[in-house]
């Protein structure tokens, strides 16, 4: 499923309230006026508004971004060191202040995505005016929807701890300055409670590609179990999406082409598109294309018809780092960590030419995320279609193993099996099993989900931020500030330190 923008109208609709009371016989109908009242009437309605639930989805595509550059996987790069200051900031955490426009901006992506769910489970049972709409399928649709609503809860409390919760309604101007921030540990209850109710009303399948599934909701709970250090409940949650249809790819690289979306391990993907070309920098984060694609390129790269891939800016750019922890013979180094020189060194027939990184030079470039030529419209910057990839079946097994290790019943023959079920498709073959520790284990995710937005909460929830991020503060960089605008507008409390 390829969200669609033109359900963001409706939404817009709904935020204008025509006042009337100075006018008891008026109706705005007789000058055209479009009410709230008119909308939620069929089971159209209802569906169409449910699409723009997902649309914050692909507005958060540089939580991908930032989830590397503020750990070791990645750095910033770009052409200087004022270039999109915002992602410089949070790759160097001493420079990172609360007017980070990042951040706000994933905080009001995520927030606009929690106010439409929010509406829509406001006129579950009856409608503005009162009216019950049935239909097959409404309780799967409010599953969706509540799966919504957690994702977007757990990407806030991932990067600000305790933020404002709120699920009877859809804020509106008169909240201002009344909002107070709610416990993490309040906001993950919530996150559970709507994942379990999507759990019970979710299918396991769904016609559509990108519609949410029972699996999803379990896996995504698992997650959170495990983020929460509840072991036991996410090695129980999570050996239902282990045994359930899904399989690893043989080979990595081909999970990341266009060809390979919503494939045989996909659990969780945003779905992008560029079926309806946007235009608007002022809104770059907004439209249906995902725009970090085009940052993960190299400058002005040129060549043959047939060299596949289009230029970009040189951000999120992996680290020497990262691509020395791969052992020879994983396949997962050349599909995550993509060298130019190598790559035009093997392949003179292309006749490629290129800008080197003028900042954080690195040599390489994130091959999950090359912007590729074809795959883009209108302005080419803004419509990459590129689906992200949020939960792979891989993680999956990662996430079931430590369960496993780390639940009050101890059973390492299962994380062993799904760790080797990991390695065993990094390499081929059956040799480069390891023993399946804890630390084995956290290893693993970092080169099978490098630069797919995790590294950096990983770090934080394994405790292992301070040792391995530079200049990370141990009680402060755990969370990034909440924005300066909500301190102004909303009288909310900072994080520590900031």
């Amino acid at each position: 499923m390829k969200y669609i923008n033109k359900s963001l109208g409706l939404i817009i609709i709904l935020s204008i309230f025509v006042s009337c009371s100075d006018f008891v016989d008026f109706d705005p109908h007789d000058e055209f006026e479009v009410t709230e009242a008119d909308y939620l009437q069929s089971q159209s309605d209802y569906e169409t508004m449910a699409v723009s639930c997902y649309t914050p989805m692909q507005w958060l595509n540089q939580l991908v971004v930032i989830g590397d550059i503020a750990s070791d996987n990645a750095v910033a790069g770009g052409e200087n060191a004022a270039d999109v200051v915002a992602l410089q900031n949070i790759n160097d955490l001493s420079r990172l202040t609360s007017n980070n426009t990042t951040l706000q901006d994933l905080y009001l992506s995520a927030y606009e995505g929690v106010n439409r769910v929010n509406y829509l489970v406001s006129y579950k049972d009856a409608n503005l005016l009162g009216n019950t709409i049935s239909w097959d399928g409404k309780e799967a649709m409010y599953g969706e929807l509540y799966f919504l609503r957690a994702y977007y809860y757990f990407n806030l409390v991932r990067l600000y701890g305790d933020v404002v919760l709120f699920t009877d309604r859809k804020l509106s101007l008169t909240d201002f300055g009344t909002l107070q921030r709610s416990p993490k540990a309040d906001v993950y209850a919530q996150i559970e409670v709507d994942l379990n109710a999507a759990i019970s009303a979710l299918p396991t399948s769904q016609a559509q590609d990108g519609r949410i599934t029972k699996y999803t909701a379990q896996a995504l709970l698992g997650k959170v179990y495990v983020y929460q250090e509840k072991f036991s409940e996410a090695a129980n949650v999570l050996d239902n999406v282990v045994n359930g249809p899904f399989t690893l790819v043989s080979n990595f690289d081909d999970i990341f082409l266009l060809e390979g979306e919503n494939g045989s391990e996909s659990i969780l993907e945003v779905q992008y598109s560029k079926d309806q070309a946007y235009y608007n920098w002022a809104g770059h984060t907004r439209g249906q294309g995902n725009y970090a694609v085009q940052q993960c390129g190299v400058r002005s790269i040129n060549g043959t018809d047939d060299m596949p891939y289009n230029s970009g800016w040189s951000c999120n750019l992996p680290t020497q780092d990262l691509a020395d922890a791969y052992q020879e013979g994983d396949q997962r180094k050349d599909a995550t960590c993509f060298d130019i020189e190598a790559y035009v060194a093997a392949n003179p027939s292309l006749d490629i030419t290129y800008q080197a990184a003028p900042h954080d030079k690195t040599g390489l470039y994130n091959k999950k995320y090359l912007p590729r030529k074809g795959q883009t419209a209108g302005q080419i910057e803004l419509n990459y279609e590129n689906n992200h990839r949020i939960i792979r079946y891989s993680e999956v097994l990662l996430l079931a193993a430590e369960a496993n290790l780390r639940s009050s019943s101890v059973d390492v023959a299962k994380a062993q099996l799904y760790l080797d079920m990991v390695r065993d498709r990094a390499f081929g073959d059956d040799s480069h099993r390891v023993t399946a520790t804890v630390d084995a284990v956290w290893n693993e995710r970092r080169l099978e989900l490098a630069m797919e937005g995790d590294r950096f909460f990983d770090l934080v929830r394994t405790g292992q931020a301070s040792s391995k991020i530079d200049n990370f503060v141990i009680g402060k960089h755990e969370l990034f500030p909440i924005p300066q605008d909500e301190i102004n507008i909303s009288g909310l409390t900072q994080n520590p330190g900031y």
